[in-house]
């Protein structure tokens, strides 16, 4: 097997997907008998890479594997594809999320004590629904509330491989407005050449999500206020906003 070909087999895979394929992935598009090594098919991979410099697509690695991508500095001209209004979501659920992907596993009660309002419902049912948090354990208290932490399609979505790839809290500082409009699945996803198949684009934490299709009343997505939590004080009245690096250093550690 040439390597032209070789290659050329992982770029089809990878545009027809849409979805991160894994090195196994790629290998299981090949009979056993002329199945390619693991080396080969990175070494594909890295000539594909080298291919796209410069270009408007890119290989990006993430939690689930290698997909193409369009290359977030031309996001804005082609989100111009998809002329739908984005859904507005709540700083409270940014801010929810943001605690999670920081400092999980954390209990709603320690999200509370650090927002200082009650966790809406229907915001961790949202991310629970957009299966970009899930339950850990259960933390070793009176109670045993649910521990959440932030799943592998959190990181595809966002582009990252790991959580030690999530800005550090220094960039989330620096952001003008943590309050932006987040995209709904299926209209802000960024389309891959060929195959009419779409793939979303890297995203930073703050800056893009998607909201889970669930058709219900509230998924946290309007800009309302949370209700107050039974002890904690209440935001500071002036612009009822947390700064979020902030919110990540007062939140209880792992334990």
């Amino acid at each position: 097997m040439s390597e032209q070909y070789l290659k050329n087999v992982v770029e089809a895979a990878l545009l027809a997907a849409g979805k991160p394929l894994s090195i196994e992935d790629f290998a299981s598009l090949f009979a056993e008998t002329c199945r390619p090594a693991r080396a080969d098919i990175e070494a594909a991979l890295a000539a594909l890479e080298s291919d796209y410099a410069g270009r408007g697509i890119e290989l990006k690695e993430t939690a689930a594997g290698f997909r193409v991508q369009v290359r977030r500095e031309l996001a804005e001209e082609i989100s111009r594809l998809w002329p739908e209004r984005p859904a507005r979501y709540s700083r409270a659920l940014l801010e929810t999320l943001a605690l999670i992907a920081y400092r999980q596993p954390i209990t709603r009660g320690e999200i509370e004590a650090v927002r200082g309002v009650a966790v809406n419902p229907n915001i961790v049912k949202t991310l629970l629904e957009r299966n970009w948090i899930r339950v850990v354990g259960q933390r070793d208290v009176p109670g045993r509330p649910e521990l959440l932490g932030t799943t592998r399609e959190f990181l595809d979505y966002f582009g990252l491989k790991s959580l030690e790839e999530l800005p550090p809290l220094a960039e989330l500082k620096a952001m003008a407005d943590f309050n932006v409009q987040l995209e709904l699945a299926g209209t802000g996803r960024l389309a891959a050449a060929g195959g009419g198949e779409t793939l979303s684009g890297e995203q930073d934490l703050a800056d893009t999500a998607s909201s889970a299709d669930s058709g219900s009343a509230d998924s946290g997505a309007a800009d309302e206020p949370d209700g107050p939590a039974p002890s904690a004080p209440e935001r500071d009245a002036s612009d009822g906003q947390a700064d979020p690096e902030e919110l990540v250093a007062a939140s209880p550690g792992p334990r």
